[in-house]
């Protein structure tokens, strides 16, 4: 079963519903100690990355995070969930990301209109378990902050410049934009996601 964690940020629900109707078996998950038993886990996140890390921290959701990983276990975030995937974000000075991947999240570059609301077509830069690469990829975005491009990186949009619009590390992933408000190729990356974590 996928965990969707439940730590007081966002409106979690629209997460969970996406992910039940890909036919994935899902539930909240509000205590840190139940992370153990999830075959995938979740992690949205909307607002600042300040204030959900803070969720977070106190919320004792750090420790079973890292071992969740550390386990194996197929983990995604999403939006700000994915942001917090880093070490730091200049959107919030002194606020502590999981740091499972090195960089700082940054402000969106170039003379554009902040957040980035709308639909992005992605460029797919190398293989991904997330995405069917014969298909032309649109994914909605709302978001003013983003984490650095790298070699993990698996999609960019342009928006400004070149944005970093998803990342998989070994079982790690995570997605910039809202894959359940991105309509059937949205639900398309969960059921992989679901997928990959046997929970179909």
């Amino acid at each position: 079963m996928i965990h969707v964690i439940d730590y007081g940020i966002g409106n979690l629900r629209s997460a969970e519903k996406a992910l039940q109707a890909t036919g994935a078996a899902v539930a909240l998950c509000a205590e840190p100690s139940d992370l153990g038993g999830a075959s995938g886990v979740v992690l949205p996140g909307v607002g600042s990355f300040g204030r959900c890390a803070a969720a977070l921290e106190s919320g004792g959701w750090r420790e079973p995070i890292t071992a969740v990983i550390d386990a194996g276990i197929p983990f995604l975030g999403i939006c700000v969930g994915f942001q917090l995937l880093y070490e730091d974000s200049e959107e919030s000075p002194g606020a502590r990301g999981l740091g499972i991947l090195s960089g700082r999240v940054r402000r969106l570059a170039g003379d554009v209109k902040l957040p980035q609301i709308q639909w992005n077509r992605l460029e797919i830069e190398q293989a991904s378990t997330l995405f069917d690469p014969a298909v032309e990829q649109w994914m909605y975005f709302v978001h003013s902050f983003a984490p650095p491009v790298s070699e993990r990186t698996t999609a960019t949009c342009t928006y400004g410049g070149t944005v970093a619009a998803s990342v998989e590390a070994d079982n790690v992933l995570g997605v910039q934009f809202h894959p359940e408000k991105s309509g059937r190729q949205g639900l398309e990356l969960l059921g992989r996601f679901a997928e990959r974590a046997g929970a179909l």
